[in-house]
């Protein structure tokens, strides 16, 4: 017979603040996406591959620093990982804010995916919880990243309308922003 385990307190916080601090750092993600395209072809610089160069700089810079960061994050511990990451997807997300040419916008997505955590984060949430419970705070966390692509889809074309591309990649630094306050403070450090 299978007994249930639940989650206990910790397990809870822990799972509920990385969920969230997943959702933010998503959402200000997913809003740029469709957006991209469409904004940037009114750039200077603008051609097709400078726009597809733009869209892939983030998971090129990502892809390339995945594990890196991961290893990193053995050695001297998950948090200051994640906070670092954080900091340098904000930066990313500033550059791409102030860009006035498809160049900078570049610059902007690599900072971006350079600041990957994503590694670092089900690392931690690892740590942070029993066995018996990874599988369900996972779930919890893909949900999270479910949820936020469809929420982007809406939130991001009407801040978009409101105040353009720019307003979109100032509100992502705003979430990673959110996101350094919700690890720092919310999120304890693992054994």
């Amino acid at each position: 017979m299978l007994t249930e385990h639940p989650m206990t307190a910790l397990e809870r916080r822990v799972v509920a603040t990385l969920a969230l601090l997943y959702r933010f750092r998503m959402l200000g993600l997913f809003m740029a996406l469709p957006l991209l395209a469409l904004y940037a072809a009114d750039m200077a610089g603008a051609s097709p591959a400078m726009i597809g160069i733009a869209l892939g700089a983030y998971g090129a810079t990502q892809a390339l620093l995945q594990i890196p960061l991961g290893w990193l994050s053995d050695r001297i511990g998950r948090k200051p990982v994640i906070l670092g990451g954080l900091l340098v997807f904000a930066l990313g997300s500033a550059v791409a804010a102030l860009a006035d040419n498809v160049a900078l916008i570049v610059v902007g997505r690599a900072l971006q995916g350079a600041g990957a955590i994503s590694g670092s984060v089900m690392a931690l949430a690892a740590d942070l919880t029993r066995d018996e419970q990874r599988t369900k705070a996972m779930a919890v966390i893909g949900i999270s990243i479910g949820l936020s692509f469809a929420l982007a889809l809406i939130f991001g074309p009407v801040l978009a309308a409101w105040g353009g591309l720019s307003a979109v990649f100032w509100m992502t630094a705003v979430f990673a922003v959110i996101g350094i306050v919700t690890t720092a403070f919310g999120v304890p450090t693992a054994a």
